[in-house]
């Protein structure tokens, strides 16, 4: 039987919020939406910190928005 993986729980998070609606926005921009788990206007969710969530949020900066 292998081993099985734990979660870090000393993981950095980052918590963002959808502020731009995704209606008549290019197809790329929706999946990446969807990628961070998005969709709808003003959501919320908690990702970890990483470089992929990073740089998802930088192509989106007209759409979503760090919260402290």
């Amino acid at each position: 039987m292998a081993p099985t993986k734990t979660a870090k729980t000393d993981a950095k998070t980052i918590t963002i919020k959808q502020i731009g609606s995704p209606i008549r926005r290019p197809f790329k921009q929706k999946a990446m939406l969807i990628g961070l788990g998005l969709g709808k206007m003003h959501r919320v969710v908690t990702l970890q910190d990483t470089a992929e969530v990073r740089g998802t949020i930088a192509r989106l900066p007209h759409m979503v928005q760090i919260v402290d």
